[in-house]
């Protein structure tokens, strides 16, 4: 069980020690606000909350969280319910997945029903708990479930929809719109003639339900527990508090002020790390509807801060939603700019001190939509060395490129980019001559753009082809663009993957290509790079590997020279929350990369650590240091420079191990060439850089 925090009654924190984080290990960033469920068990308090689930433990005031790295199998619960007779807790998610957690973390999944093909409706409704069993309200009917045995008992097809159930003896009574079914378990319940509608009277509270109020503008929940004699129920700004109920109706405070350290928003469509701090917004598109979400966390301090989106709609009198991107300006930090499809906004401290828009700059109107207030799309920002800010104010009747001075000026850049073809413009980066590049996401209109700030200058690539001539364009768009350490271009349409070198660059008419790859079957026969995957993302680590996000096929990792898969990470085979990926950003300091998913946030510690130019014996270590004989991971040696030549040795010189850098570090199973487990002992790291000058010589020591 993972302890994000502890919380003490008096609001103390306990120090939180940030730990570097092994090779391959996961962690996801859920959110916790929206709580809907509440389910005491014992001295544990479970606890759904914005579709995830944490527990507060009364007797050492802890929090913990749980999600798919661990220990669960899925991601977006619908339901909880605790089952006191089995001292388990049954999770239901949306896509009818169930999973059964027990004492010490232990989950038993239960995917027959989700797998299970049926025509008939499969949502779940409710689940009331009656000795050892669970029975599930479904769309059409009802599904029992023995809790101590985590297996399904029986399936109850009644035909109608059943929105509750109760157990009383023998008798199963189903809630419909139709009415009450009863059903008796010494008759047949599988045939559905046996449930017949009732006149009874009967109560549909369980000891796991909890009652609702409408307070204050809120959905206030309420559960009694037992065991400790009190009640627990949520906070308007999404906490969880408990407390008792006085005689007199007035509450007496145990506890307040309960959350997880977390984000507000399972919103994370564009992502950004800047100064040590992962900055995120909604992304993706306008009109998703979602609340505006600029949440960023602090890594060293392990905090979120989440910028207030209150009242600003009624101020401007716009849709305040659905911030599509921002960026930090170079000369401080505290300062934000984001764009919406509204315009673009500028925070500081994370208050919002400005809003730009047609009223009182060159934004300006979609071109199907002028004199809309809720058009005026600003789909892509971003800051230069000087402070000057890059305005993508996209389909625009009038100005598609803008330029927003550190002068608090304005600026036209009427030879950027086209309105014709500016439907969804992103920008990407500057190069080292301080052009920029951008692409179009716009389907009727996909192309890469390089343009110059200084002559006004820009070149167009709209030509996609693979590598034998065959002509990619048409219903597609330009949905991602990251430049590698080799100077090329690479983009992700929905047909797959195409590069545009550096030689290609300075010919616009040749345009992007997508590349073969051998299958070295004996064959002769090659594939085109990742041909058909809809591609949604692209970043490039320290090792010039590709990370590579997609629609519907989770994330792939492609090696740097492109010619092998080195990883394809996908809801089934990894803690991956999401097979759609919505954006990916790499800390190029430490590897870690983030991915932004359409149901959250999730990070994948990479071995491609930041490189350094020069290695000396300052900045190259090992980790673990002793190797003690409790340890099975791989050691890893840190502070390399970019493909660096290593040698590990014995004290005397008799060479155990040997290979090439990842990024800027290299990992060892502590086997020598034979595949054996070396001796105790100290070991030598020799390390050579790429171009065959020394680098540095560090040592460590391996007990068996």
């Amino acid at each position: 069980m993972r302890q994000y925090t502890t919380y003490i009654i008096s609001l103390l924190f306990l120090p939180f020690t940030m730990a570097k984080a092994a090779i391959g290990e996961w962690n996801a960033y859920m959110a916790y606000y929206d709580i809907t469920d509440i389910e005491p068990a014992g001295n544990t308090i479970y606890v759904l909350s914005s579709g995830s689930l944490f527990s507060y433990n009364v007797n050492d005031q802890s929090i913990s969280t749980y999600d798919k790295v661990f220990p669960l199998n899925d991601t977006g619960i619908s339901h909880i319910a605790w089952c006191n007779s089995s001292k388990k807790l049954v999770i239901i998610y949306n896509n009818q997945n169930i999973d059964i957690l027990g004492n010490n973390n232990e989950v038993v999944n239960i995917s027959d029903y989700s797998n299970k093909p049926m025509t008939d409706d499969k949502t779940v409704n409710n689940i009331t708990i009656s000795g050892n069993y669970a029975y599930i309200s479904t769309g059409f009917g009802i599904l029992k479930i023995n809790v101590k045995n985590t297996e399904i008992s029986d399936t109850y097809n009644i035909g109608v929809n059943v929105t509750d159930c109760a157990i009383d003896g023998n008798i199963i009574y189903a809630k419909t719109v139709n009415g009450i079914y009863a059903g008796n378990t010494s008759d047949n319940l599988l045939d559905k003639s046996n449930w017949n509608i009732t006149s009874a009277s009967v109560s549909f509270n369980d000891d796991n339900d909890i009652t609702t109020s409408k307070a204050n503008g809120y959905t206030e929940y309420i559960a009694y527990d037992k065991t400790n004699k009190c009640y627990w129920s949520n906070q308007k700004d999404g906490k969880l508090q408990g407390y008792k109920l006085n005689d007199d109706n007035t509450k007496t405070v145990i506890v307040n002020d309960i959350i997880p350290i977390a984000p507000k928003y399972n919103y994370f469509g564009f992502l950004k790390i800047h100064d040590n701090k992962l900055y995120s917004c909604n992304g993706g598109m306008w009109d998703g509807g979602n609340p505006a979400s600029i949440q960023i966390l602090d890594k060293d301090k392990n905090e979120w801060t989440v910028f207030d989106n209150k009242g600003i709609s009624e101020k401007y009198g716009i849709r305040y939603r659905d911030i599509l991107t921002l960026d930090i300006d170079p000369k401080d930090s505290k300062r934000v700019m984001a764009g919406a499809q509204t315009g673009l906004f500028e925070f500081y401290d994370g208050k919002l001190i400005n809003y730009w828009n047609y009223e009182n700059s060159p934004i300006y109107f979609h071109t199907t939509l002028e004199g809309h207030v809720n058009y005026q799309l600003v789909t892509s920002v971003l800051f230069d060395n000087n402070g000057d800010l890059y305005v993508a104010n996209s389909g625009s009747i009038k100005n598609a490129l803008l330029k927003y001075n550190a002068d608090n000026t304005w600026t036209i850049l009427n030879n950027g980019i086209s309105t014709e073809n500016s439907g969804n413009i992103k920008f990407m980066g500057f190069n080292k001559k301080g052009q920029l590049w951008m692409h179009s996401c716009y389907w009727d209109y996909p192309a890469a753009y390089l343009y110059d700030p200084t002559t006004e200058e820009k070149n167009e690539y709209s030509n996609f082809v693979n590598e034998d001539g065959v002509n990619l364009n048409g219903n597609m768009g330009c949905q991602a663009m990251a430049e590698d350490k080799e100077g090329n271009i690479w983009v992700g349409i929905n047909k797959g993957l195409l590069v545009l070198t550096p030689e290609y660059q300075n010919d616009p008419t040749k345009g992007f290509y997508q590349i073969k790859v051998p299958r070295n079957d004996g064959t002769n026969l090659a594939d085109y790079l990742l041909s058909g995957v809809d591609i949604t993302a692209i970043a490039i680590d320290n090792a010039n590997r590709k990370w590579i996000g997609t629609q519907d096929n989770g994330v792939f990792l492609i090696s740097a020279d492109n010619m092998v898969e080195e990883e394809h990470f996908t809801v089934s085979n990894s803690p991956l929350l999401s097979d759609k990926i919505l954006c990916i950003t790499i800390d190029n300091e430490n590897g870690k990369v983030y991915i932004g998913t359409d149901k959250g946030l999730c990070s994948y510690q990479s071995e491609a650590s930041q490189t350094n130019e020069n290695m000396d014996k300052d900045n190259i270590w090992v980790y673990p240091n002793p190797v003690t004989p409790d340890y099975n991971g791989l050691i890893t040696i840190t502070g390399l420079s970019y493909n660096a030549d290593v040698k590990i040795t014995t004290s005397d010189g008799k060479l155990v191990a040997q290979g090439r850098s990842t990024g800027g570090s290299f990992q060892w199973d502590g086997n020598d060439l034979n595949g054996k487990r070396v001796a105790s002992g100290v070991y030598m790291v020799n390390t050579t850089t790429e171009d065959g000058k020394s680098g540095a010589v560090c040592k460590f020591s391996i007990i068996n």
